[in-house]
């Protein structure tokens, strides 16, 4: 099974980090921030902003019409379409159903949702059922409105913590086409959990607390303590899977900021130098970080036919995991 191309959609408008701090500043009076704080613990220099008038299957649908277009795929040879968005347009039906239509496909089509890890868990699905001989090519799409759920203010200094990474968040849609091939593609994924950690980062459903929306909350410390024993998992992993990270010729790995991609590195056993750095001009992108990277790579040259990549993944829940494949 071939990952066949990914592509993302990068909205035009930017936010830079010092707008961000004084729109908080406005809205949370008597809460002190210290002017460069997210630059100087994320590492942000500024964000995507989708327009408003754009929903998360807008953005989707603008990543896969390109990839589409670039790959020469027309409608009615995609066989299925997956959405791995953590924000979608409404409850019902799926959000994936929507991005369909407005690319006019006939396909089946389903929603598949596990925070940040939502496209490699939708590559390991498509895998799978590539690999059963249910569908030949299936489009991967996803995309995020993050900024919408920006927390800007906030009554009590205790909070500051909690609400900052909600500020550092950023829009994109992206898609990824993955095909039947005679020639090896994905070569293994392994994913793990510790359900127990799910506390750590939330963000409330509006319909499960009377049609009011939720609130972004991330402790940090909470969250990386949440993915004890993960770290030996996964890299006990990419040797069960027949390669080691020192083959990879590119690595990807979730990048919700610049210490915890730091941190993210060290669990992986990789160089941080060997990763393209994406956070500081995007902010945290959600579930198009690894999409991103690998289009960031591709129109770099960083990544060519036959290369080996290492798609590694750690997202809220907590769950971590990892899709080895041969580009």
């Amino acid at each position: 099974m071939a990952v066949h191309s990914a592509i993302v959609h990068v909205p035009e408008e930017r936010q830079s980090v010092a707008a961000v701090e004084d729109r908080f500043r406005a809205s949370s009076p008597g809460i002190p921030m210290s002017r460069g704080v997210l630059q100087h613990m994320y590492g942000l220099a500024q964000r995507t902003v989708a327009p408003p008038e754009e929903q998360p299957s807008d953005l989707a649908v603008h990543a896969a019409r390109t990839l589409l277009d670039e790959t020469g795929t027309r409608p009615g040879d995609v066989d299925l379409l997956l959405y791995a968005g953590i924000l979608a347009d409404m409850e019902e039906p799926a959000t994936a159903h929507v991005v369909a239509a407005e690319l006019g496909l006939g396909c089946p089509v389903f929603d598949l949702k596990n925070a940040c890890n939502g496209v490699l868990n939708a590559l390991e699905v498509a895998d799978a059922l590539i690999r059963g001989g249910q569908y030949r090519r299936v489009l991967v799409t996803s995309a995020e409105v993050s900024t919408r759920e920006s927390r800007w203010s906030v009554a009590d200094p205790g909070e500051v913590l909690n609400a900052l990474l909600s500020l550092s968040t950023g829009d994109m849609g992206s898609a990824v086409l993955v095909a039947a091939s005679d020639r090896p593609g994905i070569l293994g994924s392994r994913f793990f959990a510790n359900s127990w950690g799910w506390e750590a980062a939330t963000l409330p459903n509006p319909y499960a607390n009377h049609r009011r929306m939720g609130q972004l909350e991330i402790d940090s410390a909470r969250l990386v303590a949440s993915f004890d024993g993960m770290p030996a998992k996964v890299r006990g992993a990419v040797g069960d899977i027949g390669v080691s990270v020192d083959e990879f010729d590119l690595v990807c790995v979730h990048q919700p900021s610049v210490p915890f991609t730091r941190i993210a590195c060290g669990w992986v056993g990789v160089d941080p130098d060997r990763v393209l750095a994406t956070f500081p001009a995007h902010g945290n992108v959600a579930t198009n970080t690894i999409p991103l990277q690998l289009a960031t790579a591709l129109g770099a040259g960083r990544l060519r036919p036959g290369d080996l990549v290492g798609m590694f993944g750690f997202a809220s829940g907590a769950s971590a995991g990892v899709v080895v494949c041969r580009w």
